[in-house]
């Protein structure tokens, strides 16, 4: 398609650049906001037509030369080219924007953004496997920015080193494997004790494949997990009694998780994260808490080194189950672990009848609306919400402060996924 010029008005929450050419919004890819380019149109929709960048003609001040040479044809980020300071001045605005057009509500103080390190981040993660037959050799890595390919990368600088700086060398080893073309993705978990790598396979490996990643694990001090099928089927490879863990040395606390467990991505953040949240909740001795989504106790724990009592609330049973073993693990006595499908009505259970002073939240993408029909009770005098999602805590808020009678006093982002669009964000709400 024909190239044209157009100026660049702003960001979407992906990260592409804004135009109006015709009337008609246009996202182009690799534009930033404030700049002039030469676009390609790469598909039109009725409502929005999708563009690339030819050219940046005039660019923007915070424009940077991104530090990954597969920027802009991996899609395991989406901002490199944007400065540092000008992605979390984005996300904050994304936020806002979210709080006054979902929410109807805007918050007294806006917090200062949480960050940490932005490179080598993140301890979990999907890479993508495929043997490419035209091209004789194995590709692993995210997938391409549009979704269809494997991107062909040699080394990733937003994952942990131990796997980033490996992952020609992982595609080395899958090569050379007679099950190469039935390993479709290789899931990455890195505790502080251990660096795991989950292969799933679709048929059986052989001796020689196992013992050919049993020799790089011992090599490469990776842990090697196998998944023939859902997230049941993982069992290791080597050690066989691999155990992953991180820890929070300012609550004294060590937390045991499986390779495929949900934990923070980046943990840094997380240790930052926590600190942030409990001084925002600010718990007392003798306050009670209740913890909702509450993983394998990330946050749970470290409250009960502060408060009264903690009950922990979460909807898979496997997580709950070793939640309370970190719990025992730990030496608490004033923690309480139960399961519950948060998404349906609990309101008849003992927990949600029960008060408590204070109220975390850390839900899905989904939000916690469905939880809010019926807690937080009169009680509740403060809540900390931790949102992986802009609009869904927009949403939730705007029943927090409509329905429940609270004001929303301070909230920001935290920058757990530098360099890419994710909006984490956390908010406390006041009675």
């Amino acid at each position: 398609m024909t190239s044209i010029e157009a100026d660049i008005t702003d960001l979407t929450h992906d990260g592409r650049g804004v135009t109006h050419i015709n009337g008609k919004a246009v996202f182009v890819a690799g534009a930033l906001a404030g700049e002039r380019v030469r676009l390609r149109y790469t598909g039109k929709h009725r409502h929005y037509d999708e563009a690339a960048v030819d050219a940046v003609l005039v660019a923007s001040a915070d424009r940077v030369e991104p530090r990954c040479r597969h920027f802009g044809v991996c899609g395991g980020c989406a901002l490199q080219h944007l400065a540092p300071a000008a992605q979390i001045a984005a996300k904050q605005r994304v936020l806002m924007e979210n709080f006054e057009r979902i929410g109807k509500v805007q918050p007294k103080i806006v917090l200062d953004a949480l960050t940490d390190v932005p490179w080598g981040y993140r301890r979990r993660g999907r890479l993508s496997a495929k043997f490419v037959e035209k091209k004789g050799r194995m590709l692993v890595g995210f997938r391409e920015t549009n979704g269809r390919y494997v991107a062909d990368i040699e080394r990733c600088d937003v994952l942990h080193p131990a796997v980033g700086e490996r992952i020609a060398a992982i595609a080395a080893l899958l090569e050379t494997l007679d099950g190469k073309r039935e390993i479709p993705q290789i899931e990455i978990a890195a505790g502080d004790n251990l660096v795991a790598l989950v292969l799933r396979h679709l048929k059986p490996l052989s001796d020689t494949d196992t013992r050919a990643l049993i020799a790089f694990g011992q090599a490469n001090e990776f842990a090697i997990f196998l998944q023939s099928g859902g997230i049941e089927s993982v069992v290791p490879l080597w050690p066989s009694t691999a155990q992953l863990n991180f820890t929070l040395p300012a609550y004294e606390v060590t937390l045991d998780f499986l390779p495929l467990d949900f934990i923070q991505v980046n943990g840094g953040m997380n240790r930052r994260m926590i600190d942030h949240a409990l001084a925002l909740l600010d718990p007392a001795p003798n306050d009670r808490v209740l913890d909702l989504f509450c993983g394998l106790g990330n946050f749970t724990l470290p409250l009960a080194r502060r408060a009264g009592q903690v009950v922990g609330i979460e909807g898979e049973a496997g997580l709950v189950q070793r939640a309370r073993d970190n719990a025992v693990r730990n030496d608490f006595d004033n923690v309480v672990f139960h399961s519950a499908d948060l998404a349906a009505d609990q309101r008849a259970t003992a927990w949600a009848k029960a008060d408590y002073e204070l109220m975390l939240l850390d839900p899905p993408r989904s939000g916690a609306d469905a939880v809010l029909d019926y807690l937080p009770r009169k009680s509740v005098r403060r809540i900390v919400y931790v949102s992986c999602h802009p609009a869904s805590l927009a949403r939730d808020a705007g029943i927090l402060v409509e329905r429940h009678g609270f004001t929303l006093q301070s909230a920001g982002v935290m920058d757990m996924f530098p360099h890419t669009a994710h909006v984490e964000s956390i908010a406390l709400f006041v009675r």
